[in-house]
């Protein structure tokens, strides 16, 4: 969507999943000028003729992913005011690399009053590494990539982002009459243009939603299930995990089944920068594992303290203790119903998850956070049997055990 601002036209978005973040980004893109309609459930037209560059604190504050309207205007404006990402619970999210990003493309870059002002006037193509300490950064690649392709010269990303949504993004600025070489590798090659038209572009379906009805599917072991709209190829470490892990996987170019008869034998992991194990499965992969006999070991690299879910789980009866940035679980032991609390989006999934096995009644509170990343969902688990009620909406669910 922040993409669609670089266009000289109109662009369709398609495939886009209705998403409270997807509204919040729309009513941020109305505010800078952008003509912004859906027009389906899942396909929007953006528009942005006239442009403002500064973005309001108050709609930028509920969602991160909207500092990734810098790189767009620099493109179109040379200038960017943006409220810089407030405090996130699963741990520090810096832009700095963002920022030395715009700086190597010849930004003038200040921070007042926690808003990052972006003077671009004097951009032109430069090497830029975007490499950090916990590896690469997605919304980093994209933030520069954006600012990049209507650079004057030649621009190279050196250590970029790999992953899937990335390569998306490639392949939408490329239709828009960007000049991008390299895409799917750590080193991308990006020759400016003055212009970029609109685009009709239909969107990658979600490889981590995908990865969550797996891991759904695989919490009774009879399960038989279909997970459909995704490319398998984007979550292919966390298939093979599960693969040797003992469970029944038919991938095709399609999706992904889910055969019956897991018989699941603990795992050890450690969340990496794709290809690696994605940091966006860990939090459902632990509630998989709290059922499954053994001692698991899952190690996160990304965000070291992205296990605000664990508390949670051993209020269900979960036997888990933490060291340092590893979980040990010790699974296989029945969990019970009890009133648990989302800290953030992908410990929502995994509490719910937990919910579909445990016996008696599970209250998920502060469901909002699901309501971010995932269209429909208790719709779709009681599509596979589940029981689920949303009360008070959005804010709990009650789900009872169920999934078989």
């Amino acid at each position: 969507m922040a993409a669609a601002l670089l266009g000289s036209e109109p662009s369709v978005l398609e495939n886009v999943p209705n998403l409270s973040d997807v509204r919040f980004m729309a009513d941020i893109l109305r505010h800078l000028g952008a003509e912004v309609t859906q027009l389906d459930d899942h396909s929007w037209r953006i528009f942005a003729k006239d442009l403002s560059c500064q973005a309001p604190y108050d709609l930028v504050r509920k969602m991160r992913a909207s500092v990734c309207l810098m790189g767009p205007l620099l493109a179109r404006l040379n200038r960017a005011e943006v409220p810089l990402p407030g405090g996130c619970v699963i741990g520090q999210r810096p832009i700095d690399l963002h920022l030395k990003g715009f700086e190597k493309l010849g930004c003038k870059v200040e921070i007042e009053k926690g808003i990052v002002l972006l003077d671009g006037s004097k951009r032109r193509g430069a090497d830029v590494f975007l490499g950090g300490r916990y590896g690469s950064t997605v919304t980093g690649t994209t933030n520069v990539l954006m600012a990049a392709v209507m650079t004057p010269g030649k621009t190279c990303i050196e250590s970029a982002a790999c992953e899937p949504e990335v390569v998306d993004l490639c392949y939408m600025l490329r239709a828009m009459g960007a000049k991008i070489d390299g895409i799917g590798s750590h080193e991308l090659r990006i020759e400016g243009v003055s212009e970029l038209k609109g685009v009709r572009y239909g969107i990658m379906g979600d490889r981590i939603e995908a990865g969550t009805f797996i891991v759904a599917g695989l919490m009774h072991p009879e399960n038989d299930i279909r997970v459909d709209g995704f490319s398998p190829k984007g979550i292919s470490s966390f298939l093979h995990l599960l693969e040797s892990a003992g469970a029944c996987i038919e991938a095709d170019d399609k999706g992904v089944r889910i055969c019956g008869k897991n018989r699941l034998s603990p795992v050890e992991i450690t969340t990496l920068p794709f290809p690696g194990f994605a940091t966006d499965l860990q939090a459902q992969m632990c509630a998989l594992m709290t059922v499954t006999p053994g001692i698991s070991i899952i190690t996160e690299r990304i965000y070291p303290n992205r296990f605000m879910h664990i508390p949670e789980l051993r209020r269900m009866g979960a036997d888990v203790r933490m060291e340092g940035e590893t979980a040990i679980i010790n699974g296989g032991k029945p969990l019970s119903g009890a009133p648990v609390m989302a800290s953030d989006l992908r410990a929502s999934a995994s509490l719910y998850l937990a919910g579909l096995v445990a016996k008696g009644e599970t209250e998920v509170q502060r469901i909002y956070h699901l309501d971010r990343g995932y269209e429909a969902f208790d719709s779709k688990l009681k599509a596979l049997g589940a029981s689920i009620e949303r009360i008070h909406a959005p804010e709990t669910a009650v789900a009872s055990p169920s999934c078989e």
